[in-house]
């Protein structure tokens, strides 16, 4: 890294709290090593309180661009000066491009995750799948899948304060797509076991099983589950989640989130670069590979 910092370098962050867990830095610096290219790519821990500050310090020194993860993909739209038309529809952004002084917001999860289905032979299109979480990151990928052609969607979440984004989602996506969507409350059991009974495939989008949440899961038992079930979890950090081990018990095909990191930081590479990201380098250096 001290080799390749001049007084040139380009400034790109990611701003998240707690994020000293993160593998974004090494990914998107080891690409833009690989490729020559002037930029570093460092994490700050971020949260509701100074992310408004944060912002304002990244216009001031001219940061080409940031991630942005939790808690403040849903909040940091008020500070950017215009969000794109994915972040528009979905409240959320993970994404900031600066073009000369205008803060742009946008969101790549949802491309991110259904590229790494993609990347690991799973296919959902024409089918349907179940997705527990209505947060910035789960609605991306809710979006993006009906947009792409999943024929159904079954949302499920807690009655917290992103049921009713949940529920917004549901009536987006029934308005301005063919996928037909539904919003469960997960503490009907009965609807949650009913509809992963005819998915093939289950997803966690929620942080419960990351810190500190670490070891738990949403899911009551492994009878919800079935050998031929695909399930993948958003979370990367741990690697195996406990929701993820009780679905390689049972046999189910598993994917965690480093597919979706990987395909979403690509996506946030060539915005704030113009340059693809070497995937294939990437996969090998990061240690992504598939059951």
């Amino acid at each position: 890294m001290a080799e390749r910092i001049t007084g040139h370098t380009e400034l790109i962050s990611l701003l998240a709290y707690p994020i000293r867990h993160s593998s974004s830095p090494a990914m998107h610096n080891e690409a833009f090593a690989y490729l020559g290219l002037d930029y570093a790519y460092l994490a700050f821990e971020v949260d509701n309180d100074s992310l408004e500050d944060a912002i304002k310090g990244m216009r001031a020194m001219k940061f080409v661009g940031s991630n942005i993860s939790m808690p403040n993909k849903t909040v940091v739209g008020q500070y950017l000066d215009k969000l794109s038309p994915a972040s528009q529809m979905t409240g959320a952004v993970n994404t900031i491009i600066n073009h000369d002084g205008v803060l742009e917001g946008t969101i790549t999860d949802g491309v991110g995750f259904m590229e790494a289905l993609k990347d690991n032979d799973i296919d959902v299109i024409g089918k349907k799948m179940t997705i527990v979480g209505a947060g910035g990151a789960a609605t991306a990928i809710q979006i993006q899948a009906a947009l792409d052609g999943v024929a159904e969607i079954s949302i499920f979440n807690i009655k917290d304060k992103f049921y009713d984004v949940g529920v917004d989602t549901v009536r987006k996506i029934n308005e301005n797509t063919a996928c037909k969507a539904q919003m469960f409350d997960l503490a009907d059991t009965e609807a949650l076991r009913r509809e992963i009974a005819d998915s093939v495939l289950l997803v966690n989008a929620t942080g419960v099983g990351m810190k500190p949440l670490e070891g738990k899961t949403w899911l009551p038992d492994a009878s919800y589950l079935r050998p031929d079930l695909i399930v993948t979890d958003t979370i990367y950090s741990p690697a195996e989640t406990e929701f993820l081990r009780i679905a390689k018990q049972v046999g189910c095909k598993t994917m965690n989130g480093m597919g979706m990191m990987l395909f979403q930081g690509a996506a946030a590479f060539k915005l704030w670069t113009g340059k693809d990201m070497p995937i294939e380098h990437m996969k090998e250096v990061l240690g992504i590979s598939y059951d």
